[in-house]
């Protein structure tokens, strides 16, 4: 599915701004990336930092800093989490977040609470793509891959 040429996964999980998208994994812990949307808005991405692994990230600390040719700024963080793994892929090659946005995700997180129980606060399927396509629409972004 996509919107302006920019690629949505209705089986994934959004926070309301569609900057972040979260997936649950088997062992409850939730892995975090960039939308497509995020990555057209930020353009060439140069370098990615995350947390070390164990460090606690309350709601509003970023897990992430990214930095591209014409912005740089945190990966936001809506939930109480613990690093567990930063992609250490994405921290060597930066722009396969241009790429593969939802392949190549920035960090594994543990949430207070489980990581099922911090889904309950973002927009998926439907719904979801309902938001992102208005979001791409509104903000005139349009997504393509190098």
């Amino acid at each position: 599915m996509e919107c302006n040429g920019c690629e949505f996964k209705p089986e994934l999980y959004y926070d309301a701004e569609y900057q972040i998208w979260l997936r649950l994994e088997e062992d409850d812990t939730l892995t975090v990336g960039m939308t497509d949307l995020s990555q057209a808005i930020a353009g060439h991405i140069l370098h990615v930092r995350v947390r070390r692994p164990g460090t606690r990230r309350p709601p509003g600390k970023p897990v992430a800093t990214i930095e591209s040719g014409k912005w740089a700024g945190p990966i936001p963080n809506f939930m109480d989490c613990t690093i567990v793994e930063a992609n250490e892929a994405v921290m060597d090659q930066p722009d396969l977040l241009n790429k593969d946005p939802y392949g190549a995700w920035i960090a594994r997180v543990e949430v207070e609470g489980g990581g099922a129980q911090a889904l309950q606060d973002y927009l998926t399927g439907d719904a979801a793509y309902e938001g992102y396509c208005d979001r791409a629409r509104r903000d005139d972004i349009h997504c393509h891959r190098d």
